[in-house]
């Protein structure tokens, strides 16, 4: 089997409302997606979705995958799809770094396997829980009513998990919005608060501190890992990593040095399955829970990240994310798991388990052939 056709397909994704993170620092109201189909020589074909959160939330963007496939392209085709890690070489040996570039040709290829093998990503990674992975929904900075107002909507469709976003210089409206939320959690909630690096170590100190006492979890509140081991050592609260958790040498320096307690591993970040395995590993070996993400996109997406998540303990396993709801357009209608009350489980259906419609993603921006 090799690869003989990879197609690219550019699609805008707009968010139904803005968007803000990072205390108000960014916003965000259309996602540029990328879609990738790797045809092989004996008719199957895997499909891939790269899509980064806008262009100025860390050093990735949708251009910047259209062009790194571009750049692999030589090193793809004629390569049989179901040999993951001789496809992973390829490409770091072809284009070093730009991981995030590399995850849409890893997860085709996952798809293509799952196919081949007549089984479901996740139990290639393992073998799949049974039961489903609750979803967290994302709730965008606010005021501390607005916020809750967003938690109770997706409360209403059984949501137990939220990533609440935090993070400004504004250090007593941090105080205020995490009292006023965790004064209004429900028993069993899960409730993440995500700074996104926003904070300097002097203002996550002065926050984290003044509500130490409610035990509540912070994701990536510094800038940098040397920013969060520092912040370690002032604070008792939990801590998780995401945005600095990109490498297995990430990993190995998280869980060595005792910085954080929970990974955020974002797929899309960290390159596609292929990698994203090694570091649930490492977690798990370590006694560090994990929450699992896109970091944006359609329901293939958010299918890549729930066929990672079922592959991991439920005793390790906090929660996982999906975009889906959040965008006005899906182009995958009927087609995939979706979140129902509150969690998404991975079937038994080979592969990815989602096939994008073609008509809806438009003609391929790129076509390349043996």
């Amino acid at each position: 089997m090799k690869i003989s056709r990879i197609s690219v397909y550019k699609k805008d994704l707009p968010l139904k409302d803005p968007y803000w993170l990072s205390g108000g620092r960014l916003k965000f109201e259309v996602l540029d997606a990328t879609f990738v189909k790797l045809e092989t020589d004996v008719g199957v074909s895997g499909w891939g979705e790269g899509t980064p959160w806008g262009h100025t939330y860390v050093p990735a963007h949708g251009p910047g995958i259209r062009a790194g496939i571009e750049t692999l392209v030589p090193a793809l085709l004629g390569q049989d799809p179901r040999l993951l890690e001789l496809i992973e070489r390829a490409m770091d040996v072809q284009l070093p770094g730009h991981l995030y570039a590399k995850q849409p040709i890893d997860m085709a290829c996952w798809d293509i396997l799952g196919q081949v093998c007549d089984l479901p990503i996740a139990d290639l990674l393992g073998g799949k829980r049974d039961n489903g992975t609750p979803v967290a929904s994302s709730v965008s900075s606010g005021e501390p009513d607005y916020m809750l107002a967003i938690i109770d909507d997706y409360r209403k469709r059984g949501y137990v998990a939220h990533s609440a976003k935090v993070g400004g210089s504004d250090t007593a409206k941090d105080i205020e919005r995490i009292r006023y939320l965790e004064k209004h959690r429900q028993s069993g909630e899960i409730i993440l608060y995500d700074v996104n690096r926003a904070w300097t170590r002097c203002e996550a100190s002065i926050v984290m501190n003044a509500v130490s006492s409610l035990g509540v979890t912070f994701e990536q509140p510094g800038e940098t890992l040397d920013d969060i081991a520092e912040i370690r050592k002032l604070t008792t609260s939990p801590i998780s990593v995401d945005e600095s958790l990109v490498t297995l040498q990430d990993a190995t320096r998280i869980a060595r040095e005792g910085i954080a307690d929970v990974f955020g591993i974002k797929l899309n970040r960290v390159g596609g399955l292929t990698k994203a395995r090694r570091l649930r590993d490492v977690a798990m070996a370590h006694g560090i829970q994990i929450f699992v993400m896109a970091t944006g996109g359609t329901v293939m997406a958010d299918t890549e990240a729930a066929h990672l998540a079922q592959s991991i303990p439920s005793e390790f396993m906090r929660a996982c994310w999906s975009c889906q709801d959040m965008l006005t357009v899906d182009i995958a209608p009927g087609s995939g798991p979706r979140c129902k009350a509150g969690h998404i489980t991975i079937d038994d259906t080979p592969g990815l388990g989602v096939t994008p419609d073609e008509g809806l993603l438009g003609d391929p921006v790129a076509v390349y052939t043996v």
